[in-house]
């Protein structure tokens, strides 16, 4: 059942704030955040801007450009430099915590240079179930939670914009590619690109909902329970065997856990 009065708190909320920058993935998350704004606010008073960085795929940044152009919205690309920053690279259990303070302090004076009054990022109810050290980031940089504040939950995202007819509802989840390397384990450019080119490879098998988890030279898979049989099946393992294996991995397996949210935490 649609929450229509969770999306007219959102709504009210939203029209207490002036104008805002709206950090823009993509995600359904930040598209209802988007659609709120511009319902409250009007296109003049909402820029939606996405990050760009070697962490997020390509597909990730066309399918937010295209996005915020079908609302009409004001959209700008701001390239992030995480990785130059030792602590973040380094891998800890804290990672989100170091690239969400830099991609904020980098919104923050992209808003201040914008007259923008506000930055509103998409964290909901259900993000609090997990572990989220970007969110002390989010709290120390003063940007605010609009879907939190009135305790919408991912599964209210998708029904509110569902029916609101906003395409992209039923977009899956996605999570930089970082979260694809075990804590404590460097992160490098090459590492990212192989997991990117692994998972990319594995989507135009038809495997949407994918996560290659990247071990060194052993690349876990991880996909939904229900595709693990036809991962299996002899024409899918042994070009999916092929395909890793030139990409530099020596070991494949396949996780019969399945694919699990937070599963590197």
């Amino acid at each position: 059942m649609v929450s229509w009065e969770k999306f007219d708190r959102l709504v009210h909320y939203m029209k207490g704030l002036d104008s805002v920058l709206v950090a823009f993935s993509g995600g359904v998350d930040s598209l209802l955040l988007l659609d709120a704004a511009i319902e409250a606010l009007g296109r003049e008073r909402v820029l939606a801007v996405t990050a760009v960085s070697v962490i997020r795929s390509p597909e990730e940044r066309e399918e937010a450009s295209r996005l915020a152009g079908l609302f009409g919205a004001r959209w700008v690309e701001v390239a992030t430099g995480e990785m130059k920053n030792n602590s973040f690279v380094a891998n800890p259990p804290e990672r989100c915590y170091h690239c969400k303070k830099d991609l904020l302090s980098l919104l923050g004076d992209l808003a201040a240079g914008e007259g923008l009054a506000h930055i509103v990022e998409g964290s909901n109810k259900s993000d609090m179930d997990d572990f989220r050290p970007g969110f002390r980031a989010v709290r120390e940089s003063g940007a605010l939670s609009p879907l939190l504040e009135v305790e919408i939950t991912k599964n209210d995202v998708r029904e509110i914009l569902k029916a609101r007819g906003i395409a992209g509802w039923d977009r899956p989840s996605e999570a930089c590619l970082c979260s694809r390397v075990p804590y404590g384990t460097e992160i490098t450019p090459e590492k990212l690109k192989r997991i990117y080119l692994a998972e990319k490879a594995l989507k135009e098998l038809g495997f949407n909902v994918v996560r290659v988890r990247d071990h060194g030279n052993v690349a876990r898979l991880e996909v939904p329970p229900a595709d693990i049989e036809g991962m299996c099946r002899e024409e899918n393992r042994s070009l999916i065997l092929q395909i890793l294996k030139e990409l530099g991995y020596k070991y494949v397996s396949v996780d019969m856990g399945g694919y699990r949210t937070g599963n590197m935490n």
